[in-house]
């Protein structure tokens, strides 16, 4: 994240976004640059009008992300369901059979 958050520096401040650009950021960040991570992300925005595609970002009304928001507990719902004592109850009326 933090290497778009660099190229959107770079963007706002009427800079290139260029390799060395992102990397001389992410240093005085603290933080160690990847090379091969700056070289992609580079690589990838080659094509991308950083302009329209904040303007396009910035049209979307804020209810979009509301149901992808809305669908990330929904889907950690089935994790949390307790798997574990379903067997014990199995297991439990298993033995009882046995033992009468």
């Amino acid at each position: 994240m933090e290497y778009l958050h660099a190229s959107l520096i770079l963007h706002s401040s009427g800079k290139k976004v260029t390799e060395k650009a992102i990397g001389d950021i992410l240093t005085a960040a603290g933080l160690t640059p990847d090379k091969n991570r700056i070289k992609g992300l580079v690589a990838a925005l080659g094509e991308v009008n950083i302009k329209e595609a904040l303007k396009t970002a910035a049209v979307m009304p804020a209810t979009a992300a509301a149901p992808v928001a809305a669908a990330a507990p929904a889907a950690a719902a089935p994790a949390a369901a307790p798997e574990p004592e379903e067997e014990e109850e199995e297991e439990e009326s298993g033995l009882s059979s046995l033992f009468g």
